[in-house]
């Protein structure tokens, strides 16, 4: 949605010339855009409403900007463009793997909480589904994995991690083909929709900033010689 990237570029302008002495910092910026973007965007938008026609703001911002129902609906399992995703709980009492994912993500890249020179560039994150949610706007729906974080289910490609002989406590990662679902009832599937689903009535968790989640032990989930990082 182009008008949402375009308010993304104008938070970030607002938060150098709130904040000059920080417009160098890199990562302090990126950590106050990530934690003062939402409520940014709800005043922003409710503003922008307050004037004729709405002042072009579209339905689908207007919406995204006012926040997802807090009644979600989580799902064991779910099928989005004929692929099968479990979360690690349903997995564990399966013989079949479907809960590890991958995302390559345009991402800041420190060497640890303190680093001043951050690097920007793609970088691969691997984990396990924890959750699987399905978050109402109104006029649209969007699906959603918890790990640590949030990704959407449509970013993420599906990976196998077998255990690595030769270090007990690091495993391989593996991408085969994608199995084919067909819609047909029976074997845990029901169309090309969502299966298994339990409903249930919660708040949206906090994200923290990456120096909270990493601390100053941040670097110490980093293989060395690898350029993807492994989020437990």
């Amino acid at each position: 949605m182009l008008e949402f990237f375009v308010l993304c570029r104008e938070h970030m302008i607002h938060i150098k010339t709130t904040y000059p002495k920080f417009r160098k910092r890199k990562k302090w910026l990126q950590d106050k855009h990530n934690t003062t973007f939402i409520q940014w965007l709800c005043f922003k938008v409710q503003s922008q409403l307050d004037g004729e026609d709405n002042n072009g703001v579209s339905e689908n911002l207007r919406w995204l900007a006012a926040g997802p129902s807090i009644a979600v609906p989580s799902y064991k399992s779910y099928l989005i463009k004929g692929i099968k995703f479990n979360t690690k709980a349903q997995d564990d009492v399966r013989a079949v793997q479907n809960s590890g994912v991958y995302l390559l993500a345009h991402a800041m890249q420190v060497a640890s909480a303190k680093d001043k020179n951050p690097i920007v560039s793609n970088m691969g994150f691997y984990g396990d589904i924890q959750d699987i949610w399905d978050l109402d706007y109104q006029k649209f729906t969007t699906t959603v994995f918890r790990n640590d974080q949030f990704v959407m289910a449509s970013q993420v490609k599906q990976v196998f991690f077998v255990d690595d002989p030769m270090h007990h406590s690091w495993s391989v990662v593996l991408s085969m083909p994608n199995r084919e679902y067909n819609d047909v009832i029976g074997d845990d599937v029901l169309g090309d929709v969502r299966i298994e689903c339990e409903t249930f009535t919660r708040g949206i968790l906090n994200v923290d900033t990456f120096d909270e989640l990493a601390g100053e032990s941040g670097s110490q989930n980093i293989r060395d010689g690898c350029e993807d990082i492994w989020i437990e």
